[in-house]
């Protein structure tokens, strides 16, 4: 079984086809390059791999998991429970004050105990000599309750933080570090998806809280070093060379210990020493048992590291192979340079 599986993915906007069923795998221990010309749909697939946009049809599967949550039961079961509660509250809403009167107001005397079984006694007359508006006011309250909460639910089947929490992380073609905070800081924060303590133990400073925090520090020191940025632990990310700031937001991308890590033009503004040395830690996340599947335009890097090589043009998938086949495939020669009209 393939780590990751897309098939027949489209994504429209509007009337625009951006991405054309588009259909590839990416194995366990693969370094797969995504490539093809600009506007040929190879972030619009990333987007919709990593929850940024919902796909229009097609699916992706992590491990044969759809990333896009099922209808469970016991998502049935959580509408319905909601449904039934905002029932009862549109009853109230259109008839609280019969209710009142039928259950209260009409059993009430007058320096006398209140006597609790006239008001069940009034308050069931009144809802039997009313069925009909009752229940009218139940299903719109229910009816209008049920809907919200499939809504709610449906627009959270595929975000980034889910997906993320199942292990699938990304970096971004434009840096997207926080720059006011420290190195240290940023890849700490790439780690929040497995931290177990809440907000009032980080307030209160907890034993729990403090020796989770140095665990945290601990690992994200380990992943800094593994970068090669640990002497720079104390600076602000803002305060790094470009090639160092693309090499943070790997690091906090792997601090949240993805299975599969996607890249989007990692060496994008690279001189030669840093793409060099970036060719160098991709191989070494792999080595780790990381997964890869990057985005790049620099055909040395793709062509040095990559195992296998998927190519869209205008959307759709044109080639894929090995870094050889790729380089005299006829249809990736015409999307890049042109077809020949001469003859």
């Amino acid at each position: 079984m393939s780590l990751l599986e897309v098939r027949g993915l489209t994504m429209r906007f509007g009337g625009l086809t951006a991405v054309n069923r588009v259909d590839f795998a990416v194995e366990q221990g693969e370094i797969v390059s995504l490539i093809g010309p600009n506007g040929a749909g190879k972030t619009t697939v990333f987007n919709a791999i990593t929850g940024v946009y919902e796909p229009t049809a097609g699916g992706v599967f992590l491990g044969g998991r759809d990333l896009q949550r099922p209808f469970e039961a016991r998502v049935a079961l959580g509408v319905a429970a909601i449904g039934l509660l905002t029932g009862a509250l549109g009853v109230l809403l259109f008839h609280l004050e019969p209710l009142w009167a039928a259950a209260i107001t009409e059993n009430y005397e007058f320096r006398k105990s209140f006597v609790w079984s006239r008001a069940w006694s009034g308050l069931g007359r009144y809802l039997a000599e009313n069925a009909g508006g009752v229940l009218l006011g139940f299903l719109i309250g229910a009816l209008v309750g049920a809907a919200g909460a499939y809504v709610v639910w449906a627009r959270q089947r595929r975000t980034p933080f889910g997906i993320a929490g199942v292990g699938v992380c990304r970096t971004f073609q434009n840096i997207r570090l926080f720059q006011e905070m420290t190195v240290l800081e940023n890849v700490t924060t790439g780690m929040d998806l497995h931290l177990r303590s809440g907000g009032i133990q980080a307030l209160c400073r907890t034993p729990a809280f403090r020796g989770e925090e140095g665990k945290t520090c601990d690992e994200a020191r380990r992943i800094l070093e593994f970068v090669g940025l640990l002497r720079r632990a104390g600076d602000q990310a803002a305060n790094l060379a470009y090639g160092d700031q693309r090499r943070l937001e790997i690091a906090r991308a792997l601090a949240s210990r993805p299975r599969l890590l996607l890249l989007d033009e990692p060496a994008a503004g690279m001189n030669p020493t840093e793409t060099s040395t970036l060719m160098k830690l991709i191989a070494a996340i792999r080595d780790r048992g990381v997964t890869v599947l990057l985005i790049e335009h620099h055909m040395k890097v793709v062509m040095g590291i990559s195992d296998r090589i998927v190519v869209l043009d205008y959307g759709t998938k044109i080639a894929e192979g090995t870094p050889d086949e790729i380089r005299s495939h006829s249809k990736v020669i015409e999307a890049y340079l042109g077809k020949d009209d001469s003859s």
